[in-house]
C-alpha cells in the first residue's frame, strides 16, 4: 500500500510536468518541424548565434567562478560580523528580474549601446552566489585535519588548497560551473536590453523567431540546438551531484576562525567582489531619481497614473498583479516540489530517482518562450480553456519554480536520520503521519527558504509571463518592458523606477529569508 501511494505521488508530479512542459514543448517543436529548415544548421549566421551563446556563457561563468570562490571561502570560514546581511547581499543579485540586471548596468555603463562585455558582466553578477552559495556549503563542512596534516608536512597555504582543498570541493564547482553555465546560456532579460538586437543568443533568436518573425520552423530548429545543450549541462551537474560525497566532509559546519596571514588575499578579494555587486544596484537606484534637469521623483509619481507612456494601469497595479500571480505560482510549486521530494528521499531506484530530478530540472534550460507559446496552442484542449485563466501566468512560473524548491528542501530531507522515521514508524505511524511529524519539523526552514526564493524569482519572470500576460493586467517585469520599449525621458524614468521598485521588494525577501536560512551542503 505504501509504494502505491508514493507510485500516485510519482504519476502526479510525472504528470503536472508532461502536461504543462512536455506537451506545449513537443507541440511547438512538432508544428515547426512538420515544415523543417533543414538549411538553417548550414547558415554561417545560425553557428555565429551559437558561437556567441555559448561563448558568452563561458565567459561569464569563468567569471562568476573567480569571484565566487573567494566568497564562498569568506562564508565557509571566515568570522566576520554581519554575514547574514553580507550573504542577502550576494544573493539578491541572483533573485532580480534579468531585465532589471540589464537596467542596473546599462545605468552603470551610462550607455544603451550594444555591449557584448556588458552581457558577460552581467550574466556574472547575476550568477556569483550560486557559486558562493554551492562551493560554501561543502566548504563549510570540510575537515580542516586534512588541510593541517598537509600543512605540517611542509605544504604551504596555495598548494595546501591546490592538492587538498580544491580535490574535495570539485564536485560542488563542477556542479556549480554546470548550473551557472545553464543559466547564462538561456539568459534572456540581460541580453535583451544590453544586447540591443545586435548580440543575440538563442534564447532571444527564439523568441523573436517566435512572437515578431512567427517563424516556428526555425524555432523549432533552434531550440532543438538549445535542447541538446540544456540536456549535456544538466548530465554534468548530475554526475558531479553523484560524486559529491567526497571523503572529509564533517556532519557539521566547521567553526569559523579570524583569517590568518595569507587568508587575508581571499579575504580582500571577496571584499572587492561585495563592492563590484553593489555598483550596478545603486547605479539603478541612483538613475531612478534622475532626470535631464537633476534629482527628480517624476517616475515614481508617474508610477500612480494610467496612459502614460505604455501602462495600460497603474504601476502600483501592476505590482499588485505581480504579487497576485507570484503567490499563486509558490504555493502550486511548494505542492509540485515537495510531493517530488516526498517521492525522490523515498524511491528506492537511484536510477529512477535521477532521472525523474533531471526531467524536473528541464524547465529550467528550455526556452520560456517555447513554453509559453506552447501553452496557446495546447491548453485550449483542456476542459475549461486555461488560456484564458488567471492561472496561466502562474502555471508557466511554477514550472521554474519548482527545480528551486527541490534543490532548497531535498538535501535536507535527505539529511534526516532514517532512524527517526523508523522509531516513529515503530509507535505506530503510517507514511504520511511519519513525513508530518518527522520530516516536516526539521524541513520547516528550508520549505520557507523555498517559499521566499520561489515568490521573489516569479515576482521577476519575465520569459514566459511576458509572452503570456494580458495587456490589461501586465505584471511589473512586462511593464518595465513595454516602458523601455518607447521613446521619451519620463517613461525611461519610469521603467527605472519600478526596477528599483522589484529591487527594494527582492532585498527585504532575501534579508527574511536569510534570517530562517538552512545551509545544506553542496547545494544552493
Amino acid at each position: 500500500m505504501r509504494r502505491v501511494g508514493w507510485s500516485a505521488c510519482a504519476l502526479l508530479v510525472l504528470g503536472f510536468l508532461g502536461v504543462f512542459f512536455a506537451w506545449p514543448v513537443l507541440a511547438i517543436l512538432h508544428r515547426g518541424l512538420s515544415t523543417p529548415e533543414p538549411g538553417l544548421l548550414a547558415e554561417p549566421q545560425t553557428w555565429r548565434l551559437v558561437a556567441f551563446t555559448v561563448g558568452q556563457a563561458a565567459a561569464s561563468t569563468a567569471l562568476a567562478l573567480v569571484a565566487g570562490l573567494p566568497l564562498a571561502f569568506l562564508f565557509a570560514r571566515v568570522r566576520i560580523p554581519g554575514k547574514v546581511l553580507l550573504r542577502a547581499l550576494v544573493t539578491v543579485p541572483f533573485v532580480l528580474p534579468t531585465l532589471v540586471v540589464g537596467m542596473a548596468f546599462r545605468a552603470l555603463l551610462g550607455t544603451d549601446e550594444p555591449n557584448a562585455f556588458a552581457i558577460v558582466l552581467a550574466n556574472a553578477f547575476f550568477n556569483v552566489a550560486v557559486v558562493a552559495r554551492t562551493v560554501g556549503g561543502l566548504w563549510g563542512r570540510l575537515d580542516r585535519r586534512a588541510e593541517d596534516a598537509a600543512r605540517s608536512l611542509g605544504a604551504g597555504p596555495l598548494r595546501t588548497f591546490r592538492t587538498v582543498t580544491l580535490p574535495a570541493l570539485r564536485p560542488a564547482v563542477f556542479s556549480a560551473v554546470a548550473v551557472v553555465f545553464l543559466f547564462c546560456s538561456t539568459s534572456f532579460g540581460v541580453v535583451l536590453v544590453l544586447g540591443a538586437g545586435r548580440y543575440r543568443t538563442l534564447e532571444t533568436e527564439i523568441y523573436l523567431r517566435t512572437v515578431r518573425l512567427l517563424d516556428l520552423s526555425g524555432a523549432a530548429t533552434l531550440s532543438l540546438v538549445q535542447l541538446a545543450a540544456v540536456l549535456t549541462a544538466l548530465a554534468v551537474a548530475a554526475f558531479a551531484r553523484r560524486r559529491g560525497g567526497a571523503a572529509g566532509v564533517s556532519g557539521s559546519e566547521v567553526p569559523t576562525r579570524r583569517p590568518r596571514g595569507v587568508e587575508w588575499v581571499p579575504v580582500a578579494a571577496a571584499g572587492t567582489v561585495l563592492l563590484a555587486l553593489v555598483m550596478p544596484i545603486a547605479a539603478l537606484l541612483v538613475r531612478s531619481l534622475r532626470s535631464r534637469d537633476g534629482w527628480s521623483l517624476d517616475g515614481y509619481r508617474a508610477l500612480s497614473g494610467t496612459g502614460q507612456g505604455a501602462l495600460e494601469v497603474s504601476g502600483w497595479q501592476a505590482a499588485w498583479n505581480s504579487a497576485n500571480t507570484a503567490f499563486d505560482a509558490t504555493w502550486m510549486a511548494l505542492l509540485l516540489g515537495l510531493l517530488a521530494c516526498a517521492v525522490l528521499v523515498t524511491s528506492r531506484r537511484r536510477w529512477a530517482a535521477e532521472l525523474m530530478d533531471a526531467a524536473l530540472m528541464l524547465p529550467l534550460g528550455v526556452s520560456a518562450v517555447t513554453v509559453g507559446f506552447g501553452y496557446l496552442i495546447t491548453l485550449h484542449l483542456l476542459p475549461g480553456d486555461l488560456r484564458t485563466s488567471p492561472l496561466l501566468v502562474p502555471l508557466a512560473q511554477a514550472l521554474v519554480i519548482t527545480p528551486l524548491v527541490i534543490r532548497v528542501v531535498l538535501p535536507v530531507l535527505r539529511s534526516v536520520d532514517d532512524r527517526l522515521r523508523a522509531a516513529a514508524a515503530t509507535l505506530g505511524a503510517g507514511p504520511l503521519r511519519t513525513r508530518r511529524e518527522v520530516d516536516l519539523p526539521l524541513a520547516a526552514r528550508a520549505v520557507v527558504t523555498a517559499a521566499g526564493f520561489g515568490f521573489v524569482v516569479a515576482l521577476g519572470e519575465f520569459g514566459a509571463t511576458g509572452f503570456l500576460a494580458r495587456p490589461e493586467a501586465p505584471t511589473l517585469p512586462v511593464a518595465v518592458s513595454e516602458l523601455i520599449a518607447r521613446p521619451g525621458e519620463l517613461t525611461t524614468q519610469m521603467a527605472y523606477a519600478v526596477c528599483a521598485l522589484l529591487m527594494v521588494v527582492t532585498v527585504v525577501a532575501v534579508l527574511v529569508i536569510e534570517t530562517l536560512r538552512t545551509d545544506s551542503p553542496g547545494e544552493f
